[in-house]
This record gives C-alpha cells, sequence and structure tokens, in this order.
C-alpha cells in the first residue's frame, strides 16, 4: 500500500473519530389537575429523544417522528428551545461531539392523556425548589440554604467567597432579595455547580438535594424550558395552547399559577385578561367549580392579528 492510500485511510478514521451526532429532545408540557406535567419515558428520567437522520424532512419532523413513535402522542405547537453543543456535555461520547436541538411542545390536557407508552410526570418533581404557590418550599430554606451557603464558605478565597453567597442569594432570593421565577435554569446550574444533584457526580448521597434525577442532561434541558415558558407567557397567550377549547377565567388562572409556580390576585388578573382582549364568552357555563355555574370562554383567535405581540401580556401578577 503506498503512502498515499494510507494518509487517506488515516483522514478517514480521523472524520469518523470526531463525527457529530445529532440529536432531536423534546421537552412536552401539559398542566393536568393544576400540575405542569413534563413527559417522559424509560423510568420517568428520560425526554422523548432521538437522532436526526438522513430521511428526516426536517428537524422538526424527526422530532415528531420520535416522539410520536416512543410515546404515542403526537405533537402540536412546536418551537425550537435551545441548541446544547458544548463539548463536555454529560453523556456525550468520548470520540463523538453530541450535539442536542432541544424543542418546546405544548398539548393539551385531554390530548395527554391515552398514551400507555409514556409517563407525564410533574415537572415539581424534578424541581421542588420551583413551586412557592404555597409559599416558600421548605426544600429552599430547610436543604439549599444552607448547603449552599456552606459551598459557597469552603471556597479557597474570600472574593469567590462572596461571589457564591451572591448568586445564591440572587438566584433564591436569599437575604430578603426577590424571588424571580425566571431564573429556572440559572438555579439549576448553580446546585449542580455546587454538586448538590445527582447528574452532577456526586458520591456523597446525603449532600444531593431531595428531588427526582434524568438521565444525562435532560434535567437542564427542562430547567431550560421551564425557563423560556415562564418568560413566555408573560408576552404571549401561548398559554392557551394548553387549555380546552372552553374553560373558566379560574381554570385560566390556576394554569398560569402552575406554569410560574406562584399566586396571582384574583383580581388584577381578571383586570388584565378584559383590558386585553384575550377571551370571548361561549355563552355556556360550568358547574364544575363547586359553587354557582361559571361563565365559560374561548381564546379570542384574533387577537394576534389584531394587537403587537407587546400588546398581549400576560403578566404573573403579584398577589
Amino acid at each position: 500500500m503506498d503512502k498515499q492510500a494510507k494518509g487517506t485511510r488515516k483522514d478517514r478514521a480521523a472524520v469518523k473519530a470526531d463525527e457529530v451526532k445529532v440529536d432531536l429532545i423534546a421537552f412536552v408540557v401539559a398542566v393536568n389537575d393544576n400540575e405542569p406535567c413534563v413527559l417522559t419515558i424509560g423510568q420517568a428520567d428520560t425526554l422523548p429523544s432521538g437522532p436526526f437522520a438522513l430521511e428526516h424532512r426536517s428537524l422538526q419532523s424527526g422530532l415528531r417522528g420520535w416522539v410520536e413513535q416512543q410515546t404515542g402522542h403526537p405533537l402540536g405547537y412546536i418551537e425550537q428551545l435551545y441548541t446544547f453543543a458544548d463539548r463536555d456535555r454529560i453523556g456525550s461520547e468520548r470520540r463523538h461531539r453530541a450535539i442536542s436541538i432541544s424543542y418546546l411542545a405544548l398539548t393539551r390536557k385531554e390530548q395527554a392523556a391515552g398514551s400507555a407508552k409514556c409517563g407525564w410526570r410533574s415537572w415539581y418533581e424534578y424541581f421542588p425548589w420551583e413551586d412557592h404557590r404555597f409559599g416558600t418550599p421548605p426544600v429552599v430554606l430547610d436543604v439549599l440554604r444552607p448547603r449552599l451557603f456552606e459551598w459557597a464558605d469552603g471556597a479557597g478565597d474570600s472574593a469567590t467567597r462572596r461571589e457564591r453567597r451572591q448568586r445564591a442569594a440572587t438566584a433564591f432570593g436569599f437575604d430578603g432579595r426577590h424571588w424571580n421565577e425566571e431564573l429556572t435554569l440559572q438555579r439549576y446550574e448553580l446546585i449542580y455547580e455546587a454538586g448538590l444533584v445527582q447528574e452532577a457526580g456526586s458520591e456523597r448521597d446525603a449532600t444531593l438535594v431531595p428531588s427526582k434525577s434524568m438521565v444525562a442532561d435532560h434535567r437542564r434541558i427542562v430547567a431550560t424550558g421551564i425557563a423560556r415558558l415562564r418568560s413566555k407567557i408573560k408576552y404571549r397567550p401561548v398559554v392557551f395552547e394548553l387549555m380546552p377549547q372552553s374553560f373558566t377565567l379560574l381554570q385560566l388562572q390556576r394554569t398560569v399559577e402552575a406554569l410560574a409556580g406562584r399566586l396571582i390576585n384574583k383580581p388584577n388578573f381578571r383586570r388584565l385578561i378584559e383590558q386585553q382582549e384575550l377571551v370571548e364568552e361561549t355563552g355556556g357555563t360550568s358547574v364544575d367549580t363547586g359553587g354557582r355555574p361559571a361563565r365559560l370562554y374561548r381564546f379570542r383567535h384574533a387577537v394576534l392579528d389584531e394587537t403587537p405581540i407587546v400588546g398581549t401580556k400576560l403578566p404573573v401578577a403579584r398577589g
């Protein structure tokens, strides 16, 4: 064999060793009984996903195909979430560059109920520190605060100790700071950096924050999706992608609260809905409220054409 042939073979081997693997991962959300749920497979520790293949017409068609094949659930609303391409990503094979293109998908409760091939789990099982609807969760003050400050105080120099303490206080609302529901990803990455979740590879189980883990970096993807959705419901009426065709205003409020992880002032919320003309009455009523019949509403799809994006705000009011 001549030198040129040997060189060609080596070049091909190098290309193969460094080839890029592209995975498509779906963060699918539904709200069931006032709980924001994520679609999972396996032991409820994996998001539906699969490799992008040449036969796929597009990235989205590839994702839809994998999700339906693995869960039996067809996707409706979908948007690209984030592309993870870090060289040292969790789950990356040593000789391959793994790139994950994640998507956010929203579906309705009645569409989410049917498939036996998958599982719907409350996202607060994976992020118990994110649910502030009933006050500050005990895990924040009793577990996270002391362990994060212990991690901060264990730094080698005073500047790093101060920086870590400030990051923890800002992310989790310690020391009288404001809790920002949109900092979901920053909170998870801080906990991960401190070695307080199983995905970080900590060998000391006693130090882990009680929560359900996920494979590879799927919990990081979920955190990214929660942050995106919490931000998005404040400037686009995407919440209606999660609602049934007709609903009461209380059902709408409870859905927003479930996603945001905090309660909303009822009069302020209803005033915002009325001012922005996001809904219209159907003429029907519901008796599922436990009290007197409540009026049923539907989303005014024309609002997307009539109102600029900045005018369709559905903010999380402070109660």
